[in-house]
């Protein structure tokens, strides 16, 4: 399982929150009740800076607590920010090409779906529901671990794919041929084709391998109440709702939005090149 950033964030507040109620609760009123009994038993006849740098010892808080306190409010906006509007991911498979390369960082609305409490993922209000065509990141129902596809199905809908070709309610998506390529695959670059694929006006490229099939028995799916159909671009080599089923609503993470930062593996500097608003 991946590490979840929202546990670790919310541990860290948490923390440091409670670090610094315990020490206006108890442990600032005890420095200064030292300073207090300071003032009256032993500062007499001392001078001034004398007692001066005795109070400013006597007041000094724990370093624990002065690292709480500057820590805290910082980590509560960096929870609030991720948590409720824009969360940074990075794209760890090849699942979204040539939408999403492998290494690119992207920014995520977590409020375009609705305002999910962190860690938990309670919906506090509605915003609005997913469209067919935008590309959601949620969390899939056989893994504890985010995934980003495109959104194909609604409630409802019946979804099938066939000869390469998707069809929503009975209607074929509209599929135009680009270019010829070569697709990156674990055994090596075989032959493929890009297309431009449009669905409900939204324009995104797919691509195909043309030596795979199916690979799949089932050809058509419908989406129950509450669920999602979730499809990669790189249709011949993603695991998807075609291998695990719908994503449930209250799974879902937020919409991908933008390209901000990419980075190919190993030893290689980040990169603006690719920024760019995910359609």
């Amino acid at each position: 399982m991946d590490i979840d950033y929202s546990i670790v964030l919310v541990s860290f507040v948490a923390f440091c929150g409670m670090l610094w109620a315990l020490d206006s609760a108890l442990m600032k009123r005890q420095r200064v009740q030292a300073v207090a009994d300071y003032q009256t038993n032993q500062a007499k006849g001392r001078s001034q800076a004398e007692v001066a740098n005795a109070i400013a010892e006597l007041t000094r808080e724990p370093l624990a607590i002065e690292y709480a306190k500057s820590f805290f409010p910082v980590l509560l906006i960096v929870l609030v920010l991720r948590s409720f509007l824009v969360e940074p991911f990075q794209i760890p498979t090849g699942s979204m090409i040539p939408t999403l390369e492998v290494g690119d960082f992207i920014l995520v609305n977590k409020f375009a779906y609705g305002v999910r409490l962190p860690i938990i993922g309670t919906k506090l209000a509605d915003v609005a529901d997913p469209q067919r065509g935008e590309v959601m990141v949620f969390i899939p129902p056989h893994e504890n671990k985010y995934y980003i596809k495109r959104v194909i199905g609604l409630p409802g809908d019946t979804v099938r794919y066939e000869d390469k070709n998707l069809y929503i309610n009975g209607d074929m998506m509209s599929k135009a041929f680009v270019e010829d390529i070569l697709v990156d695959t674990s055994i090596g670059e075989l032959d493929g084709t890009l297309h431009t694929e449009t669905i409900n006006g939204i324009e995104h490229p797919v691509q195909h391998i043309d030596a795979a099939g199916n690979g799949r028995s089932r050809t058509t799916w419908v989406v129950p109440n509450g669920h999602y159909f979730m499809m990669g671009d790189n249709r011949d080599n993603s695991s998807d709702s075609r291998e695990w089923g719908p994503v449930s609503e209250q799974d879902i993470v937020g919409r991908a939005i933008a390209v901000w930062l990419h980075k190919d593996p190993g030893l290689n500097l980040p990169t603006f090149a690719r920024n760019q608003r995910i359609k």
